[in-house]
This record gives C-alpha cells, sequence and structure tokens, in this order.
C-alpha cells in the first residue's frame, strides 16, 4: 500500500516508518509544523530528514500553523477564559493529524495514513493499546468516525520499551531510542499560565467562597485554578485541605470545598461523537486520561446531546474535558463534558 507516516523527529513516529518500508509498503514521510516555538521545528526536521534518508522515503514538511492556531491553540485560550478546562491533544488528533493531515494524505493518493499512536483498530473501532502504561486511545477518541477506515497504528501491539529496543538495535537510528519524550502539550514550554500571560491579565486577585456562598479567602486570579486543585488559594481557619469544586469567570471568584463535595455521580455532554449506532448505552466511562473507567450509563437525546449516570461516584469532573465510552476495551464514544 501507499501510507503516508506522521514523522515527528521522535522514536515512535520513526520505529511506525521503519516497519511499514520494511513489510514492503511504499512510504511517504510527512512532518507538520503545529506552532512557532522557536529551534523547535529545526530540529525536529533534521531528525525527521535523517530517518527519511536512512529508509530511502520522501518526505513533506506541512505546514499546519494557521489551521493549528484556529482549531486548537486558541480554542486552549479561550476555554481557560471561560473556566472551563481544556482537551488540546483531543482537539488535535480530531482537526488536524487525523484531520487536515488525512486530507493531505488523500491528496497524494495514499491509501492509508499511519502514526505512531499506541492504539489498535478492529471492525472500525479504536481498541486500547497492548502497553496500557501508554495507551492514547483517549485522546484518539474525538477522531471523526470516517477517518478510521484510512488509519494505521503499527505501535498497538507493542510495549514502549520494545519500541525503543527495537530502535537501538538499529545503528542509525540509537539516538532516537535515547531522546527526551516529548511533553504532553507541545506548544507549553511550562505552564499553561505562562501561555494565557500572552494573551490577557492572568493576576488578577479574587473571592474564595465556600459552596454555601461565604466569602472565606482570597486567590490570585480564576485561571490559575482547575476543578480539584488544592492550592495557591487562601482558606481562612481551614484545618483539612480545600479544593476548587467551582470556577465563576465572570465573577473572577473559585468555589472551594472538603474532597467529599468533589463528588459526582452525573454529568452531561453536548455533541457526542459515536462509533456505534445506539440510544442508550451501558458502558464504562474515562473522565480524564488517567482515569480509571467507571461503570454508567449513557442516555442519548434527538439533539446528539447526552446524560451521563455513573454507577460509581468519581471525584472533579472538569467541564471541557473529554468523556470516552468503553465497551471492554473498544472505544464506542466520546464527548466534552459541558
Amino acid at each position: 500500500m501507499k501510507i503516508l507516516v506522521a514523522m515527528s523527529g521522535g522514536v515512535d513516529s520513526t520505529v511506525t516508518a521503519y516497519k511499514l518500508k520494511n513489510a514492503g509498503h511504499e512510504v511517504i514521510g510527512c512532518y507538520m509544523k503545529l506552532h512557532g516555538k522557536p529551534n523547535y521545528h529545526e530540529e525536529n526536521i533534521k531528525k525527521v530528514e535523517k530517518v527519511a534518508n536512512f529508509l530511502q522515503i520522501p518526505y513533506h514538511i506541512l505546514d499546519l500553523q494557521e489551521d493549528f492556531k484556529d482549531k486548537v491553540y486558541m480554542p486552549f485560550i479561550n476555554t481557560y477564559k471561560e473556566g472551563k478546562t481544556p482537551n488540546p491533544c483531543a482537539l488535535c488528533n480530531r482537526f488536524i493529524k487525523l484531520g487536515k493531515l488525512l486530507e493531505f494524505a488523500k491528496s497524494l493518493d495514499c491509501e492509508k495514513l499511519a502514526t505512531g499512536h499506541y492504539a489498535r483498530l478492529e471492525n472500525g473501532l479504536i481498541r486500547t493499546a497492548v502497553d496500557e502504561s501508554k495507551d492514547q486511545s483517549y485522546f484518539l477518541a474525538s477522531a471523526d468516525k470516517e477517518a478510521l477506515k484510512y488509519l494505521i497504528f503499527p505501535l498497538g501491539e507493542m510495549k514502549k520499551e520494545d519500541v525503543k529496543a527495537f530502535a537501538s538495535s538499529i545503528e542509525v537510528l540509537k539516538s532516537f531510542a535515547t531522546q527526551k519524550e516529548s511533553s504532553e502539550i507541545c506548544f507549553v514550554e511550562n505552564t499553561y499560565v505562562q501561555v494565557l500571560d500572552q494573551f490577557m491579565d492572568t493576576k488578577i486577585p479574587g473571592e474564595v467562597l465556600d459552596s454555601s456562598g461565604k466569602v472565606v479567602g482570597k486567590h490570585e486570579g480564576y485561571m490559575h485554578y482547575t476543578i480539584g486543585k488544592r492550592r495557591g488559594f487562601e482558606v481562612k481557619g481551614a484545618h483539612e485541605p480545600h479544593f476548587v469544586l467551582k470556577i465563576n469567570p465572570q465573577k473572577n471568584q473559585i468555589v472551594v470545598g472538603k474532597k467529599e463535595e468533589l463528588k459526582i455521580d452525573k454529568f452531561e455532554l453536548k455533541n457526542i461523537n459515536l462509533f456505534i449506532e445506539a440510544k442508550n448505552l451501558n458502558c464504562e466511562v474515562k473522565i480524564r486520561y488517567r482515569s480509571k473507567s467507571t461503570p454508567c450509563e449513557v442516555k442519548i437525546f434527538e439533539d446528539n446531546s447526552a446524560k451521563i449516570t455513573l454507577k460509581e461516584s468519581v471525584y472533579g469532573i472538569a467541564s471541557g474535558q473529554m468523556a470516552v465510552f468503553y465497551d471492554g476495551d473498544k472505544v464506542i464514544a466520546s464527548g466534552f463534558i459541558e
């Protein structure tokens, strides 16, 4: 097959390209320029070029900075501005990696698009990776259902340690096995607040309220907080930890309380992204990447919104984060929490 491989200069995409070329496919590499971090692209493009020369494959550099800014970067800024917690990697996968890059693959007459994600595909559904510690099915769950038929995830059956060992066994690729892993959010250098500071004043002191509405302290600006955070604000007379329960951006207030007050057993989604035909689901849900799956019931409405009832309470559901629904190891739906 003719396959476009998303190449980042990292070990995962490098091994992906190697495996596909070795299997006899016609492989074309593609590096995406997504943001303007100084020297970031130059270093990565050198690595991609090194791999492409070694494998004797052509490669492209695709400048998607405007699309990335429009679909990922500015929504990240605006979601924090609204007092919510964004999920930029999920948006990037849907609109950029499995959206714009897939369009580019089709324009080159490629039959498939391959990435270095740790996940599997079976019968048109995403499955969790063999390496559970690296599984990326959660972040891929925002993908358009139609995109899945064009995708390949060659690392889905491998363990990360085996991917590194594989690269180490090839002289030219040894350095890829030991290089530092990329951070989860590619455009955040240190903290997300430093990104927000470029667009707005985040240091505006405000009131800390308890759940009854009483003012109990001060904070340094609502954008510094996410649901469940337990530091960086003042609560007068508190003898036990307090956590952020709610954020009110209009009034620059945060509501805090004890851990038990973070417990939630119901939430809602709009625009549920379904991979199967269904009106109601009995399944499991992850409310954030590293959370464990929780049994739930999902009621889907005509306007594509959904109401989720959890069979076990969870702590700290954050508006703006993605909920991903599983049937065993298969992703059956996803959506952003209201």
